[in-house]
């Protein structure tokens, strides 16, 4: 007898709540045209994985457990010999997380994770790019309560880019801003 999935938290609230919100807030004629968040891409780049080939099985476990989704191996494109890069040689992990998984770690990102920051302050709001995409960078994978720090190697971080569709940056920080995630206001941006 299979059971019925509850839907993540900031999912029914983007449905239920949200979408109407920032259809009257920003003046769009279509609830299509509402931004709406696509896909969020966690990467990790390992170059270290050169020297140590067998580094990079324990960022795969790793992100596997913060994203509850099997990751990627990425390979180099072409040797480089001042690296001691060879071609397919594996240099870093990657996952895209879409639906619900996404929603989940969303949540996980904005409630749990980020708070976990030493002398966190707020993200800042210079990283949108011209798409509307957001883009941030984590030095450390010990700010998710999944992984115990008594089993980590390596201290490593990770890209995450959130891929939002939108029609500007404004919108998108509206987006955003709406789930409550930590950017800082554009008056005390410092850096």
């Amino acid at each position: 007898m299979a059971e019925a999935k509850t839907q993540p938290r900031l999912k029914k609230l983007y449905s239920d709540k949200i979408r109407a919100e920032l259809k009257t807030e920003l003046g769009v004629s279509s609830i299509m045209e509402v931004p709406c968040l696509k896909k969020i891409v966690l990467n990790v780049g390992a170059g270290f994985a050169v020297a140590n080939p067998k580094s990079i099985d324990s960022v795969v476990t790793e992100l596997a457990k913060i994203t509850g989704q099997a990751p990627v191996k990425t390979k180099a494109k072409e040797a480089i010999s001042n690296f001691k890069l060879r071609e397919n040689l594996p240099i870093g992990v990657m996952v895209t997380l879409r639906g619900q998984r996404m929603y989940e770690f969303l949540d996980r990102l904005i409630n749990v994770a980020l708070p976990r920051v030493r002398d966190f302050n707020g993200l800042s709001p210079k990283s949108f790019d011209s798409m509307g995409n957001y883009s941030l960078g984590i030095k450390e994978q010990i700010i998710f309560p999944e992984i115990k720090f008594d089993d980590v190697e390596l201290i490593h971080g990770m890209d995450i880019t959130l891929v939002i569709q939108s029609k500007s940056a404004e919108h998108s920080a509206k987006l955003l801003e709406k789930f409550n995630f930590p950017i800082r206001k554009k008056q005390d941006t410092k850096g």
